[in-house]
């Protein structure tokens, strides 16, 4: 009888296995970021979704219709206790006040995984560059082996240059620089 993992495994696109495996590694960084969260950015990010949703609208929505309803004396059973709405306003406002410093604290940790992504992007890409550099210099090196000239040889020698990321860290400052002075 044939093993149904083998079977599993011949009818798998290619590349199957190394993209799950990717997944993985990538959840798990996920989870152990979450796990390592602190207590702060954990209470952020609740009170921040929250903000975010519709509960928190419709909640507003509700005391502060209640508030202004019975301050307008449209609730006669509740006596009036606010008649000028400076209480709301105070209270709107230091409610303003907490909520933004929570987004802030949510968006500097979330600007901070970016970047940490960003760096890890960055890397993927520089090996990417720097494995197909080799690349075209061993297909430049067997082409010369075997004397086979195209019409593309001289773009693929440009290519094959190796171009390190302090380089064009360096280019991009002197082009920002010349930018800056016109």
């Amino acid at each position: 009888m044939p093993d149904p993992q083998t079977n599993a495994e011949a009818t798998e696109p290619p590349g199957a296995r190394r993209l799950d495996r990717n997944i993985r590694a990538i959840l798990q960084q996920r989870e152990d970021e979450e796990r390592n969260r602190n207590l702060q950015d954990r209470v952020s990010e609740r009170i921040t979704n929250f903000a975010g949703s519709w509960k928190f609208i419709l909640l507003h929505v509700f005391l502060y219709g209640i508030w202004i309803g019975v301050n307008l004396g449209l609730l006669p059973i509740v006596p009036v206790f606010d008649p000028t709405f400076a209480t709301l306003a105070m209270v709107a406002s230091v409610e303003a006040i907490f909520i933004t410093t929570f987004i802030l604290i949510t968006q500097n940790r979330m600007a901070a995984n970016d970047a940490k992504r960003a760096d890890l992007n960055l890397q993927v890409s520089l090996l990417a560059e720097q494995e197909a550099t080799q690349l075209l210099t061993l297909t430049l090196a067997i082409a010369e082996r075997l004397d086979v000239r195209t019409d593309v040889n001289d773009a693929i020698h440009e290519l094959a240059t190796e171009i390190t990321p302090e380089q064009v860290l360096d280019r991009l400052e002197e082009r920002e620089a010349d930018r800056s002075d016109h």
